[in-house]
């Protein structure tokens, strides 16, 4: 039996602490484990946002949107630099099914942070209370696809 792939030590050690983060709801200190221009792609968004402020600014709003989070299981790739985490949570009484796809760099920082979620009515959901909350607050996200 083949062993599972591990994330690399620096990886492993941000990753650790997003974990904490997030079971605090608390991302204060995001910005030490992401760098600078950090991309972030957003489940109701075509287009990716750029920078350590988009995401920040996204992943405190989303902490506050969605009830019940929880991570249940998580993987790593082959070359032990991406994580893959799947999620359950709530949204506006809709229950929701979630993937987080972390890549990150050599040094360990988040270069690149996805997010994928289902079904559609919970999305529509979590889109519209995002909206909301965040109105034009986000970055301007058309350099990147």
């Amino acid at each position: 039996m083949t062993a599972l792939p591990q994330l690399r030590p620096a990886a492993a050690a941000s990753l650790a602490k997003w974990h904490a983060m997030a079971a605090k709801q608390n991302f204060s200190e995001l910005r030490s484990i992401v760098q600078p221009d950090v991309t972030f792609r957003s489940p109701v968004a075509y287009n990716a946002y750029k920078g350590a402020d988009a995401l920040v600014l996204a992943i405190s709003t989303v902490a506050t949107v969605l009830q019940d989070f929880t991570y249940y299981r998580q993987a790593a790739t082959a070359d032990g630099l991406s994580a893959v985490l799947e999620f359950g949570a709530k949204v506006g009484g809709k229950e929701v099914k979630g993937i987080d796809f972390i890549r990150f760099g050599e040094d360990g920082k988040i270069v690149e942070f996805e997010v994928m979620i289902r079904p559609l009515s919970g999305l529509q959901a979590l889109a519209q209370e995002m909206g909301q909350r965040l109105g034009g607050k986000l970055p301007d996200h058309k350099e990147i696809r």
